[in-house]
């Protein structure tokens, strides 16, 4: 399957243009656009393994954060799209001393709150400080993920602890700039 085929629009804005970029958001630099591609995702508590497709798009307004929101679609065994899987959105903020913060909330009934560090200009690592979640969402306790710009594209890991188990890897994809 390509990023083509995944069920977005095609004719997605050019983020990059617009409000000159904060000065407190050059660290981001390399993420500000909207990237495309394919994951493959596990957790001891689902049957199969799955692949998925996946659009990230990371903008901002002028001010000191980032606008942030990721969709995804399963693929079955084919090669096909067989429906809607997860949807964020959120803000990465600077924080202090070189780190930073981000803000997640889920369809799902789940809200994060990330401190991350930069390792250096391509590269981006956040942990949970907190995890609230609505009495019928599913339990997670705590997530870390991996972002980093490799050979051009955005590829990132995502660990999880979640319905009794340890934190351990859930996700991961390598994703195309598409705009931006």
């Amino acid at each position: 399957m390509s990023t083509t085929e995944l069920p977005i629009p095609t004719d997605t804005v050019d983020v990059r243009e617009g409000p000159k970029l904060h000065p407190a958001l050059q660290p981001f630099l390399p993420l500000i656009g909207v990237w495309r591609g394919i994951g493959k995702g596990g957790y001891p508590t689902l049957e199969h393994d799955f692949d998925y497709g996946q659009e990230i798009c990371f903008g901002h307004d002028g001010r000191p954060f980032l606008a942030y929101q990721a969709r995804s679609w399963l693929i079955d065994p084919a090669g096909a799209v067989s429906r809607p899987a997860s949807r964020e959105v959120g803000w990465w903020r600077p924080g202090s001393e070189g780190g930073f913060e981000v803000l997640l909330a889920h369809p799902t009934g789940i809200v994060e709150v990330y401190l991350g560090s930069i390792r250096d200009t391509t590269q981006w690592e956040l942990a949970t400080d907190l995890v609230a979640r609505t009495g019928t969402a599913k339990e997670v306790t705590a997530n870390r993920r991996l972002y980093g710009i490799v050979e051009g594209d955005l590829m990132y890991a995502i660990d999880m602890a979640a319905m009794g188990q340890p934190l351990q890897p859930h996700l991961s994809a390598r994703l195309a700039r598409v705009a931006g």
